[in-house]
């Protein structure tokens, strides 16, 4: 029997208003449901509202470094729990088991560097005008906040998120993925057993439409942190600044690579392949424009292609498995929908550009890693986000061309450049417009002590993660005292 389960509001687990639920599955076979969740509404959003609002007084009261306690008990769960954590990041996203292993593990390192911040909620001190006055500033918490998570690292982000949040002093109300409810049931759980109060973080599940909106739209929501599509993304940012509240928004990218002559060929198709499809290419920050001189494109299509076509694609549970399935009917009709124009716009499929059925495939939501040659600049594949295993290849004269086709995106989040030559890779770091660039490495490498975000319509308001986790959760107040 298929197991319900509810949301989490004031430390109790409740059932929707609604009397609705939706189901969870599992995209490598589409007949297992992993359970039955809350299909909830507005009138949930208020109840956990109600509670986070209630608990903040004594949250805020309660000295940051034992609130940083919370964290420091949460990383021995996850190290105790990270082999069960990643079997069920496996089940409900899809991807392998060797990629959700990194996500855990991903996350202990980044409640690592969280926990300290704690101890480091400075003000500042500045000498006066005046020899009487004393002036400095403190931050303060801002109240009840919002969190939307997605579902492509769900374990990671929905924690990166909760942990500064709380750690400044504001109580959550968490919205998941609806497609990823039971590893967020298992945020939860985690949490409280780490020791936070009840109501210091609610979760409610549901629709974006419904939960979503009704946090963005809540004059009591001071703050909302998303993670997801650019289209929701600004229009939920549009409705949280226009009632005067913070919004911290990671939305899409197209994120590009540039391949240099005198770069290391095989070292940097290496590197495309783990940014570009690895975990199906469901990663923001993922390679999917590959911008390469005329005079090594052939040799770097056909080792890419060659490169492509070893992927083991399969259930993420089996023996020396890649990938494994995009996460939903959607994400699959929309790597279809982009292979497809891609062709009719004259694309040239290299590999790929399918859905895989054989070998007990046919259950789930398995693609091909998919590589397409000849694109151009008024293609749609390659301006478009396709969160998908998609690498379009774009033939450039020279190196200025590379780095102007690169800027030429309404996205701006990750990047990179292979060459052995330093001036230029100097010049790409100053010239991208990325937020995060990289020289000879992934465009998906990252570290949780640097500060995380993008530019143009990649990113809204400040970076998460690093030495900028806490300044979106956290308002400064300026203090004058003449004793």
């Amino acid at each position: 029997m298929t197991e319900t389960y509810y949301n989490y509001i004031n430390g109790e687990w409740v059932a929707s208003a609604t009397g609705e639920l939706y189901k969870s599955i599992n995209p490598a076979d589409t007949e297992e449901v992993l359970g039955l969740f809350q299909q909830s509404n507005e009138d949930d959003v208020e109840l956990a509202i109600a509670a986070s609002e209630s608990a903040f007084g004594e949250w805020t009261d309660t000295p940051a470094p034992k609130r940083g306690n919370v964290l420091f008990k949460l990383i021995q769960l996850l190290e105790e729990q990270k082999e069960e954590l990643a079997e069920l990041i496996t089940k409900e996203v899809g991807k392998s088991l060797r990629e959700a292993r990194g996500e855990v593990n991903k996350t202990i390192e980044a409640m690592k560097q969280f926990s300290g911040e704690a101890t480091r909620l400075n003000g500042e001190t500045a000498p006066s005008q005046n020899n009487n006055i004393l002036g400095y500033t403190i931050r303060e918490p801002l109240g009840v906040v919002g969190v939307i998570a997605p579902y492509n690292f769900p374990l990671g982000i929905g924690i990166w998120k909760i942990a500064p949040a709380i750690i400044a002093g504001n109580t959550v109300v968490f919205k998941p993925a609806s497609n990823t409810s039971l590893i967020s049931v298992k945020i939860m759980e985690l949490f409280e057993q780490a020791g936070v109060p009840a109501g210091v973080i609610n979760m409610v599940t549901g629709p974006g439409s419904a939960v979503g909106g009704a946090i963005g739209n809540h004059p009591k929501i001071q703050a909302v942190s998303f993670t997801g599509s650019t289209d929701v993304g600004l229009a939920l940012g549009k409705a949280v600044t226009a009632r005067g509240a913070k919004m911290q928004a990671e939305m899409g990218g197209k994120n590009p690579a540039i391949i240099l002559e005198d770069a290391d060929i095989d070292q940097a198709i290496e590197s495309i392949v783990i940014s570009g499809f690895l975990d199906n290419g469901q990663r923001c920050t993922g390679t999917s424009r590959l911008i390469v001189p005329r005079t090594i494109a052939k040799e770097v299509t056909e080792k890419l292609v060659k490169r492509a076509e070893r992927l083991v694609v399969g259930e993420g549970f089996g023996e020396n498995v890649d990938s494994g399935p995009v996460v939903d009917q959607n994400q699959l009709n929309t790597y279809l929908h982009y292979v497809d124009i891609s062709l009719k716009e004259g694309a040239k499929l290299e590999s790929g550009g399918k859905r895989l059925t054989d070998n007990g495939m046919d259950k789930g939501y398995f693609v091909a890693p998919t590589v397409f040659s000849n694109v151009t600049k008024d293609m749609t594949i390659f301006h478009e986000e396709i969160f998908g295993p998609v690498i379009a290849i774009i033939e450039v004269d020279t190196y200025e061309e590379a780095l102007e086709l690169a800027n030429d995106s309404e996205f701006g989040l990750s990047s990179t450049i292979y060459t052995n030559d330093l001036k230029k890779a100097f010049h790409f770091v100053r010239k991208i417009e990325s937020g995060v660039t990289h020289v000879n490495m992934p465009s998906t490498y990252f570290e949780n002590q640097f500060p995380f975000g993008g530019k143009k319509a990649s990113s809204m308001g400040p970076r998460e993660q690093g030495s900028t986790a806490l300044d979106f959760w956290t308002d400064y107040k300026t203090v004058y005292i003449n004793p």
